[in-house]
């Protein structure tokens, strides 16, 4: 069964890939939506079978690598976090697959796009199957490489080459990170083997290693290594970059990859490895700070964007920011629940976006719509149900995952823990607020859309639609069933030896003051009220008040400048030194001296040389009589010498 779960997917990508233009569109998404389907149902038999039931299993499938004292094999290690994992990636890849069949009807490649929707789903449930880090460098990076496919696969549109390019790029200097992570492990440690190198971890922690006159504490630079990684893929402040940018994408491409599966991948590879970052404080420390600065950055940026699926992409970097900081303060069970509840509504506003810009005749501009809801009801709906959730509002899923994540790093009762607690409240005023901005400007009020945009715009079709509905039930009821598992009374039995937590943080949170619990509350109406005062009661207001900020309001609108500050940095300087090394280095001295040198003075000399070829009969008679004298010359002296 485990193995069906996570290689159906592959069988039905390589079919696809392979024979999809042989068998025809419907057939070859048939070959990829059928064992999607299956493949989540058997996710859900195995959360129960693994998380309830607490039959936790390692499937050893056959060795791997066995070079000199580095022996791996290949496993599907599956506990409650993998079951989790599992589950979360397939439900949303089947519904996102199903969706995908109308979403892209008109496309002429559509076996291509299921294939590579398939491979994708693949490679993530490799990732969080691993038994090692090897093997979860193998999902890692074919994530990486998917990503850059789907992100690109409108290749004749140059924003989607240039966004696929900066994905991978971006994510490459993340994956370096990781990969010296890796190989500092296999250096202290002796194995990559996540049960080994767990169980060494204790003795390892205080030990330090001389580098650059300098003794640094072993597991903390492991964790911090491995941390830039997460960065990378989880688009933390500073490797973010690429999230927005990779809307370019297909709709469906933005609600797979940046809702529920490749963004929390780094989420979900700090708490896999919660036995080592348990005994590195300082690294922990690391991830606080990163995850509540994104969380406030990203939240900021969404409050000023236009396109839809912009804003819905900031959204998700800001709430990736409130997975790192739980996971920073201890609180592994919260980070994952609200993965969890996250992947259910922020798919289903990408997707509810999606139907959107379907009706819309391809119009992803907010300012070009209003009024919508008349024209496709059901998706306004599905819409702000998945607002309602991304707000916390009561009794929505975000609402139970949310507020544990703030009661956990108030609970901490150290700096950085206020740190995050305040920033999260603070992002979570913004949330509310631009997400009741996004519905009001594209749902409610007069239409901004030219006359045949706005009389021909219309609801989805059914199968557009059907995935959208089990994403909102999702939306509504996985945070109140789940929450007594995740981080309730059944926590520990749930959660058992697959995470570690040396201090049980998750615990303290539930008896922090009242106010605290009732703050994000407030905070969340405060900003719906806002929004709707802003953009529905005085809709001239949000002009009036972006010009009398202009200075801020240009800076948060052109995202803090990171662009243009690594377009300066970084690409330029690239460009500088690799034109420098061409023009100069390569062209002017390597092939200068080398080839281009040879070839010039062989030219040279065989244009002089053929100079003596006039054509003129005393000419070459005058060149004989010269050889002849030196000739009687030469014999004459060598004579009497």
């Amino acid at each position: 069964m485990i193995e069906l779960a996570v290689f159906l997917p592959l069988a039905g990508g390589v079919i696809a890939g392979l024979f999809g233009v042989r068998m025809g569109d419907r057939t070859s998404q048939l070959s990829t939506v059928i064992p999607m389907l299956i493949a989540a149902v058997l996710s859900c038999v195995i959360l129960w079978d693994v998380a309830i039931q607490g039959n936790d299993r390692t499937v050893h499938l056959f060795a791997w690598i066995n070079s000199g004292t580095l022996e791996l094999g290949w496993a599907l290690r599956v506990d409650t976090l993998t079951a989790v994992m599992m589950f979360v990636v397939n439900v949303v890849s089947s519904m996102v697959h199903v969706y995908s069949v109308g979403y892209m009807s008109h496309d002429a490649h559509k076996p291509r796009f299921m294939a590579y929707l398939s491979l994708f789903t693949f490679f993530m449930l490799a990732l969080v199957t691993a038994d090692n880090f090897v093997q979860m460098f193998f999902g890692w990076e074919g994530v990486g490489l998917m990503s850059y496919l789907l992100i690109g696969f409108w290749f004749g549109r140059p924003s989607a080459n240039a966004a696929a390019i900066k994905a991978f790029v971006v994510n490459r200097v993340g994956d370096f990170g990781f990969m010296l992570g890796i190989f500092g492990v296999f250096f202290a440690f002796g194995t990559l083997d996540f049960d080994t190198v767990f169980a060494a971890v204790p003795g390892i922690a205080g030990q330090t290693f001389g580098f650059l006159s300098m003794e640094l504490d072993i597991l903390t630079t492991l964790c911090l290594l491995l941390f830039v990684g997460a960065m990378g893929k989880s688009a933390q402040i500073g490797l973010h970059t690429w999230l927005p940018d990779a809307m370019e994408g297909p709709t469906p491409v933005s609600a797979l990859i940046h809702a529920a599966t490749m963004v929390t991948a780094g989420v979900f590879m700090v708490a896999r490895l919660s036995p080592m970052f348990e005994f590195a404080p300082i690294a922990l420390t690391v991830v606080v700070f990163i995850g509540a600065t994104t969380a406030f950055f990203a939240a900021t940026i969404g409050l000023t964007q236009w396109d839809i699926k912009r804003v819905i992409a900031y959204s998700t970097c800001s709430q990736l920011g409130y997975m790192f900081f739980a996971l920073g303060v201890g609180a592994y069970p919260a980070a994952i629940f609200h993965l969890m509840t996250h992947a259910f509504f922020k798919a289903l506003l990408f997707l509810g976006a999606g139907s959107v810009i379907h009706g819309m005749d391809d119009e992803q501009d907010m300012r070009k719509m209003g009024g919508l809801y008349s024209k496709m009801k059901v998706t306004a709906i599905l819409m702000w149900i998945g607002s309602l959730a991304l707000a916390g509002v009561p009794f929505f899923a975000g609402f139970w995952s949310k507020d544990i994540i703030l009661e956990s790093a108030f609970a901490a009762h150290t700096g950085m823990g206020l740190y995050a607690f305040w920033l999260g409240v603070a992002a979570a005023l913004m949330t509310a607020f631009y997400s009741w901005r996004l519905l009001f400007l594209t749902f409610h009020g007069r239409t901004r859309a030219d006359e045949h945009t706005y009389d021909h715009a219309h609801e989805s079709p059914p199968v557009m639609i059907a995935p959208l509905l089990v994403l909102a039930l999702g939306a509504i009821f996985s945070g109140w069933l789940a929450a007594d598992y995740f981080v309730g009374h059944h926590m520990d039995e749930f959660w058992r030896a697959s995470i570690l937590m040396t201090h049980n943080i998750i615990e303290e949170a539930h008896h922090v003051p009242k106010w605290v619990k009732f703050l994000p509350i407030v905070i969340g109406v405060v900003g719906i009220l806002s929004a709707w005062f802003m953009y529905m009661v005085k809709p001239g207001w949000p002009a009036q008040v972006a010009s009398a900020i202009r200075p801020v309001y240009g800076f948060v609108f052109n995202k803090w400048y990171f662009d243009e500050l690594y377009d300066r940095v970084f690409v330029r300087t690239c460009f500088y030194l690799g034109r420098g090394l061409w023009k100069s280095g390569d062209g002017a001295v390597i092939d200068g001296v080398g080839p281009d040198g040879i070839a010039a003075a062989t030219r040279d000399l065989a244009a002089r040389a053929s100079r003596l070829q006039s054509g003129f009969v005393y000419h070459y008679a005058f060149a004989m009589l010269i050889g002849l004298v030196l000739l009687a010359s030469w014999f004459l002296f060598g004579f009497f010498r």
